[in-house]
């Protein structure tokens, strides 16, 4: 498989000319609303041909300010941006509210060891109050979930159609909504960004939308949603996702670590995602999906470790949200793997947690799944070692190998590891895959199951090399049902 060498734009800020945002009458009490007084500083500096728009130490109080050509926001390390916690405070520019906003703009930054809060908590609980005041309509409430829907909850970032963009150093928290989103940008540079949004709902912690060109290393996220998030919603199917490298992240989520979708309409390629480290998270390390009629290809994921985290791998191909088409997915490496996956919640000890599920089932094992005549194509596992508590009692929820046939395809329904509910494999469950090699894989379980290690449903062209299975004590670790073109080498069943 062939990766395309990703190069990447050298960016420079201006700090020749400075504007002091106190200069423009900004107050770091941490109650004056200061954003008229930001946004000229953000004028003046744009005026000037560019320049440095600086917060000094205090607190100061904003709604949304919009970034022009040039501007590098920098803050003092005892800085702190506040997030007004009034609705009315924040405006649409483009798609969605946000505190710091962009629209077709080009060098602009973000940098310095302040902190930028978007006190999501007490704004996104405001906003919510706003729909028993009778101010917000029951289609912009999400009744079953009782809070607004995201587009009515300000993120702290949002910059569309924007070039050369660079954050550094800086602590984005505690955002209503995703804490940033980059669509349809070019050249995006994230390097030692501390996330930590356990606030409030759909806390993303970075989305990247149809961009490119995009390098993500040495990041802290903690987030109450998706952690980094591959998504394309360019329904013109004019731009894509491509040449983006995510690297030397720590990563806790109470949704996934490293995920492509849910929102894929135009597609993805040319990814790479390694030395990851995941922890306390609620669903997979990572998630794959195409399932909105985009597609996903060229894909390498190495060097990744998670511990306490709900699953370790799942790829998906569906036709979510009235696609008109399923995939492709392809040419996908992962290698150098390893995950432990507890028997109890992963992030129970988080203010915001994952969603219970409303079935009782067994642990789920990872899973790549396509639909019927739509298959995963071209998958290899390298160097893989996950550990699974085990215990799954037939007692408790039961689907044996007989019944196989009751897995639901569930083409049109949402992506999720546990989308099937019980399935009948502790460690890998593979279905509609075409050309899908594990090589040197060691599943281990520390009590037992009543489920096989592994289970392959209509997968064609399998290649297993060098597969360790420790702890089952059944007589065979793996089931093939409609499966062809099978390479089995050096398989040890240590019972």
């Amino acid at each position: 498989m062939k990766f395309i060498l990703i190069v990447y734009f050298t960016f420079s800020v201006c700090w020749a000319q400075q504007f002091d945002i106190t200069q423009f009458g900004a107050k770091g009490d941490g109650h004056t609303l200061n954003t008229e007084f930001i946004q000229k500083a953000i004028q003046a500096a744009h005026k000037a041909g560019g320049g440095t728009v600086y917060i000094p130490r205090g607190k100061f109080v904003t709604g949304s300010i919009v970034l022009m050509n040039g501007v590098h926001v920098h803050l003092h390390k005892d800085a702190m941006i506040l997030g007004s916690i009034t609705a009315s405070d924040y405006i649409k520019l483009n798609r969605w509210k946000a505190l710091i906003m962009a629209d077709g703009v080009s060098d602009i930054s973000i940098t310095g060891k302040g902190i930028i809060d978007g006190r999501g908590d007490q704004l996104g609980l405001h906003i919510d109050s706003l729909f028993y005041a009778g101010i917000i309509d029951t289609q912009h409430y999400y009744l079953k979930e009782r809070r607004a829907w995201a587009e009515l909850r300000p993120q702290i970032i949002e910059f569309v159609h924007c070039r050369n963009i660079r954050l550094k150093d800086v602590t984005l928290k505690n955002s209503s909504c995703w804490v940033q989103t980059y669509e349809k940008c070019n050249n995006i540079r994230i390097d030692h960004v501390k996330v930590d949004s356990d606030a409030y709902w759909n806390n993303d912690g970075i989305d990247i939308v149809d961009c490119q060109n995009v390098k993500i290393s040495h990041c802290y996220i903690n987030s109450s949603d998706d952690g980094i998030c591959i998504k394309s919603e360019d329904f013109s199917l004019q731009q894509i996702c491509d040449n983006i490298t995510i690297s030397d992240c720590r990563i806790r989520s109470s949704a996934s670590a490293v995920k492509f979708g849910t929102s894929l309409v135009s597609g993805a390629r040319n990814v790479v995602i390694r030395n990851i480290k995941v922890f306390d998270t609620y669903r997979s390390a990572i998630a794959i999906e195409a399932t909105q009629g985009g597609f996903i290809e060229n894909v390498l994921v190495e060097n990744i470790k998670a511990k306490n985290t709900g699953n370790a791998i799942f790829i998906r191909i569906g036709k979510v949200r009235g696609a008109p088409k399923a995939g492709p997915l392809r040419n996908v490496v992962i290698r150098n793997v390893e995950v432990s996956v507890p028997f109890d919640i992963p992030d129970k000890n988080y203010k915001i947690r994952g969603p219970m599920l409303p079935f009782f089932h067994n642990i789920f094992p990872s899973s790549i799944t396509g639909n019927p005549g739509v298959f995963v194509e071209n998958v290899s596992l390298e160097n893989i070692k996950i550990t699974y508590p085990g215990r799954g009692n037939k007692a408790y929820a039961n689907l044996p190998l007989y019944r196989i046939k009751d897995v639901p395809e569930l083409e049109t329904e949402y992506p999720e590891f546990s989308m099937f509910g019980e399935l009948p494999a502790w460690g890998f469950y593979c279905r509609h895959v075409k050309g899908l090699s594990f090589k040197n894989i060691q599943l281990e379980i520390e009590k037992p199951d009543y489920r096989p290690a592994m289970v392959f449903d209509d997968v064609h062209g399998l290649s297993i090399e060098s597969i360790r299975v420790r702890g089952d004590k059944k007589d065979s670790p793996m089931f093939f049902k409609n499966t062809s073109d099978v390479k089995l080498k050096d398989v040890d069943h240590n019972k």
